[in-house]
């Protein structure tokens, strides 16, 4: 390659706080961009990198797309070369659609649904044969399974149109030239039966009989058009050819064989159907459950309905029939239900003392539809829930009856699908005995491996092989960065953060393409320090076919296993913005050297071990706890987790162990609920025990945007912004005419700029394309009309002030002794986000900066009241740097007398914890478990603990 071709050239890059940086970025190389968040590493690697790349894509586009291009804000670079087609995969929030799968998102249910409509074989429900449409090539097939000399019979069954009787239809294929029939298992004469009927004809009954279309079973007529022998003599097989063309169209597609003398029979139809049905053929749209042509007409695609809610009525499950697990069976008057159930188990050895949770299916179908001795009688006359709400539903007369029917109503599994979302049609197609149904079932490592030893004849191969390699190639990715647990038929709507960016993160993989370059955003988000290595794999796999990988990383062992490092710092905002690192540290011997040589590189410095996240001196004792019995919520094992208040506990385990489900499914809501506050419903659990009193708060600090209107940003979150407009309508001009802190919003009338309501861009439809982002050609992007811009306080007017980054703002207001505006935005610098602009549109915020702008608005309200404050994986886009200022917060949280919960993976959180809950050992089904409970300490020395073996080196270092 030549050099051009070797690297990317970037030569004076000054996009937002890049400062007139150059760069050589090799390609076809494994890169990592690195340094302290809000230092540039989007800004050279999406802003500039990414953003080029797609202008240039935009350039080779129609003359429609291009007129926009002159108006299109290009990257402030003087000139990139040597720039391949570029693919971003971002950040990107969880899709709340609840017709949203692991499957779908991933594309591969889309390959599944093709892979059954091409090659699926459709068998009966009732016989469970295979259903085909027969031809000419499969009647041969069956004579040559007989040895020659075999006597048999081609008929065609007789068919009688509307207009015409038996005899009429007798006669009109006798003169057609057939002389003989196949009746009630004999051959007759067409003249003789012909004659037999005309004697008949006086008879009323008869020639109703004659008239008769379609006969029944006990009548059916067929022509005979052909008597052989099994033969394979070239002038017999011609015969049988055209014999049974002529069967099959005498027979409007149906024909018989009928073997000599033993009579055995072989039906034909060139129709699809079997056993008296006609079934559908198998297509594409057939097994989509977003389309009518494939969706369960009862649930239309949802897979559940409003019903009885099984989890209202067998709240807990680790109680059995006996021991009252059906709740609407308690109570003076109701309680015989139960009592009755359990005289009647005995005669089907249903095992009344067994744990509901330990049932079978069919054990579970026996207590909600009835015991197979009842399945014959009456709703009525059985004793199960099922007939219980029956009778419930025909009292609704009496208010009671309605009060009681309402407390279990509730969203349940559609009783006609069962949760599959697809009509039984599309069940009956199977590939090597499973449905689709089946394979979304499985978890993704199971299917895999049904994959890996799936056998096809010649024919089906072929047409399967590159849906084959699709599926399998995805599949391969979802093992590869850790989600081998989830099943495809997992609703995108339950993933955790960490799950969610990594299925995106196979979906755009799944197709690698060859040349092109990849830039990720922190892909190890989630992910558990045993899968990194996986993930680290993957991203050099794609760099191994010819791809150039840049992703932007905080996780020590990405940044040692790229080939390339670059760091850009040395801090955030208008302090960063340079390249401090650059090159390969994996060549780089001495570590000493390194330190002296880049003092300005915190990755380097925290790499190199010259700086490090202090261990704790010692741990916070704890009096106080609460405590949470039975839970199994998804994979969760009726396990019993105790949390201590007033101290940072950290739940920790591999990816799917069951973080999510027992915080934030179980935790969460249920604290809510005891606090009286809305919330959905909590997963499966016992009790909520302990020192409840000592909670009066609860907050669930999640990565999802800090406002859902785009008009959202830090200033307005914290509160500093109505100071700020109190202040701006304070000043001697606003007062003289007439603005009130109302004029300095850009969310109301009066001052905004009306062109653009204050957004200060105009978004331009693009048809078949991504909508434009132009800037406001009436405000120029500044959001407010000219005569509010002409109120100054200390020469700074109302746009300059949001313009100014958190840092620039503090030192601004704190010169201006405004101390109250200086206190709400402190919080935003101490956890780090000095650097982001006070009125940054808060869509353009990382998740990792959303949550920490949450963690300063808390902070920053010092409430007096204890809260016990849940934050889901908060080192989301952190650097080691950036950590110790988190930590630090958490401390200032709990030294004002609240409790920290953390859903976490990383190992410098984990080891500044006061306690540890670790789940596992495994995702999935091999998940669930408490492993381990108690401190850092202890945790390293647990053989049963992955996290454990991972933690251990962070003591060793010390």
């Amino acid at each position: 390659m030549s050099e051009e071709q070797s690297f990317i050239h970037v030569k004076g890059a000054r996009v937002n706080n890049l400062k007139n940086i150059s760069l050589q970025i090799p390609r076809n190389a494994f890169i990592t961009i690195s340094g302290v968040s809000g230092s540039g590493k989007s800004s050279l690697a999406f802003d500039t990198l990414y953003s080029e790349g797609q202008r240039r894509y935009v350039e080779s586009l129609s003359a429609y797309a291009r007129q926009f291009l002159g108006r299109m804000k290009k990257p402030e670079c003087d000139f990139i070369t040597g720039l391949p087609p570029a693919i971003a995969i971002e950040q990107k929030v969880i899709s709340r659609n609840p017709r949203s799968t692991v499957g779908t998102t991933t594309e591969i249910y889309d390959y599944l649904r093709l892979l059954f409509a091409r090659i699926g074989k459709t068998f009966s429900p009732i016989s469970g044969e295979e259903v085909k449409k027969h031809s000419v090539e499969d009647v041969l097939a069956v004579i040559k399974e007989f040895s020659e000399g075999t006597k048999f019979m081609i008929l065609a069954p007789l068919q009688i149109t509307a207009e015409r009787t038996l005899l009429q239809q007798l006669q009109m294929s006798f003169q057609e030239g057939y002389t003989r029939l196949f009746h009630e298992g004999e051959v007759v004469r067409i003249d003789d039966f012909i004659a037999q009927l005309e004697g008949k004809e006086g008879s009323e009954e008869d020639a109703k009989r004659g008239n008769s279309t379609p006969l029944t079973s006990d009548d059916e007529i067929y022509l005979v058009i052909d008597r052989l022998s099994v033969s394979g003599e070239k002038d017999v097989v011609n015969r049988i050819y055209d014999s049974s063309e002529t069967a099959f169209y005498e027979g409007d597609g149906k024909m018989k064989l009928v073997f000599l003398p033993s009579k055995i029979s072989y039906d034909f139809s060139t129709s699809f159907e079997a056993d008296g049905i006609r079934f559908e053929e198998p297509n594409e749209n057939m097994f989509s459950f977003n389309s009518p042509a494939g969706a369960c007409p009862t649930c239309e695609g949802f897979g559940s309905v409003i019903g009885i809610d099984e989890r209202l009525v067998v709240p807990n499950t680790s109680l059995s029939v006996h021991g009252g697990c059906v709740q609407c069976w308690h109570g003076e008057k109701l309680k015989i239900w139960n009592e009755e159930f359990c005289r009647r188990a005995a005669s089907a050895n249903f095992p009344i003392f067994e744990p509901y949770y330990k049932l079978t299916k069919e054990q579970k179908d026996w207590l909600w539809h009835g015991l197979p001795s009842e399945q014959k009688l009456d709703i009525h006359d059985r004793i199960c829930i099922d007939s219980f709400f029956q009778m419930v539903k025909e009292n609704q007369y009496k208010i009671q009856y309605r009060v009681l029917m309402s407390r279990y109503r509730g969203k349940t599994i559609c009783p006609d699908c069962h949760g599959t979302k697809l009509k039984k049609e599309a069940l009956w197609v199977k590939i090597n005995g499973m449905n689709i149904a089946d394979l979304v079932q499985m978890p993704v490592s199971n299917l895999q491996h049904w994959f890996a030893q799936l056998q096809l004849d010649r024919h089906d191969a072929d047409i399967a092989k590159r849906l084959l390699t699709e599926i399998n190639s995805r599949l391969e990715f979802l093992t590869a960065v850790g989600l081998g647990y989830l099943t495809l038929n997992r609703q995108s709507s339950t993933l955790s953060g960490g799950e969610s960016q990594r299925i995106n993160l196979t979906t755009s993989l799944g197709s690698s393409l060859v040349g092109s370059l990849y830039i990720l955003d922190e892909p190890s988000i989630g992910l558990h320090s045993r899968d990194t290595d996986r993930l680290i794999n993957v991203l050099k796999q794609l760099r191994d076919v010819g791809n150039t990988v840049i992703v932007v990383e905080h996780d020590e062992e990405i940044m040692a296993a790229s080939d390339y490092l670059i760091d850009i710092g040395p801090n955030a905002g208008r302090l960063g913005g340079e390249v401090v690192y650059s090159g390969n540290l994996q060549q780089e011997s001495d570590k000493q050297q390194l330190v002296v040589k880049y003092p300005d590189s915190y990755t380097v410095q925290y790499l190199s071990g010259n700086l490090q996240i202090a261990m704790p001196t010692s741990r916070r004792a704890w009096n106080h706890s609460i405590t949470l019995k039975g839970c199994r919520m998804n994979n969760l094992k009726g396990i019993d987790v105790e949390f201590p208040l007033n101290v940072m506990t950290v739940v920790t385990g591999v990816s799917g162990s069951g973080k999510s489900s027992l915080v934030k499914g179980i935790l969460y809501p249920a604290l809510k609920r005891h606090l009286d506050e809305v919330c959905d419903a909590p997963g499966e659990y016992i009790s909520l025990e302990g020192d409840l009193n000592l909670i009066k708060h609860v907050e669930f600090v999640d990565q999802n945007m800090i406002g859902k209107s785009t008009r959202s940003n830090p200033a307005t979150y914290v509160k500093a912004y109505d100071l700020i407009r109190q202040l701006f309508a304070e000043q001697p001009l606003a007062k003289q005419l007439g603005f009130t802190p109302q004029y300095f919003s850009f969310n109301a009338e009066g001052g905004r700029c009306e062109e653009c309501k204050g957004a200060g861009v105009i978004n331009v439809e693009m048809q078949f394309m991504a909508d434009l982002v132009l800037t406001c050609e009436a405000c120029h992007g500044r959001r407010f009309k000219q005569d509010i811009l002409d109120v100054r306080f200390n020469d700074k007017n109302i746009y300059d002030v949001l313009e100014m980054t958190i840092d620039e703002a503090i030192d601004f207001f704190k010169g201006s002794n405004q101390k109250a505006i200086v206190n709400k935005l402190k919080p935003l610098q101490d956890v780090g986000l000095g650097y982001i602009k006070m009125g940054q549109n808060s869509s353009t915020l990382s998740g990792g900066e959303n949550q920490r702008v949450k963690l300063a608005y808390f902070i920053g309200q010092e409430r007096q009241e204890p809260t016990l404050f849940i934050f889901d994986e908060p080192t989301t886009g952190l650097h080691f740097h950036d950590i110790n200022k988190l930590l630090t917060a958490f401390n200032t949280l709990i030294a004002h007398g609240h409790t920290i919960f953390i859903v976490e993976h990383n190992m410098d959180v984990i080891k500044c914890a006061d306690w540890i809950v670790d789940l596992g050992p495994e995702g999935g089904d091999k998940g669930g478990n408490l492993v381990f409970a108690g401190s850092p300490e202890d945790l390293v020395n647990c053989p049963a603990s992955i996290t454990g073996k991972f933690l251990k080196p962070k003591f060793t270092a010390l």
